[in-house]
């Protein structure tokens, strides 16, 4: 039997070394996909964005009345405007631009929740591009 080494004296036994810390840091990335580190899926969905800048202008007073609405009491009229809004925005960041049809109903629900709508900014800013894209 062989004595322990003293103190301080390197051992047979290997060490364990400790694994280095691996960082990634990434800004802003547009139009890619990529994947780091090992056993990745990569998914990339791309969306269209406004069509030209009356869709863009919508898109951005829809945003803005959904989230003056969340700030009001629910009632049958914002709730039928809410789901209108949602898809209105859906289909202009989808495909570029939300179709005749569609906007034709966010106008009647909009009318249909004037009360509320009337006198908010955002809903006179919806009503605005409406009138633009509908020709009326």
């Amino acid at each position: 039997m062989s004595p322990a080494p003293p103190s301080g004296t390197p051992s047979d036994e290997p060490r364990q070394q400790p694994q280095p810390q691996r960082t990634v840091h990434i800004g802003s990335v547009t139009g890619s996909a990529f994947a780091v580190g090992d056993h990745n899926t990569v998914t990339q969905h791309q969306h269209a964005g406004p069509a030209g800048e009356a869709q863009a202008e919508l898109l951005q007073a829809v945003r803005e009345l959904r989230a003056d609405l969340a700030r009001f009491v629910t009632s049958d009229a914002t709730e039928v405007l809410d789901a209108e809004l949602v898809s209105v925005a859906d289909e202009i960041e989808t495909s570029g631009a939300a179709e005749p049809g569609r906007l034709a109903r966010l106008q009647q629900a909009l009318t249909a929740a004037g009360t509320v709508t009337g006198t908010l900014a955002s809903g006179v800013a919806v009503a605005e591009a409406l009138r633009a894209l509908l020709g009326g």
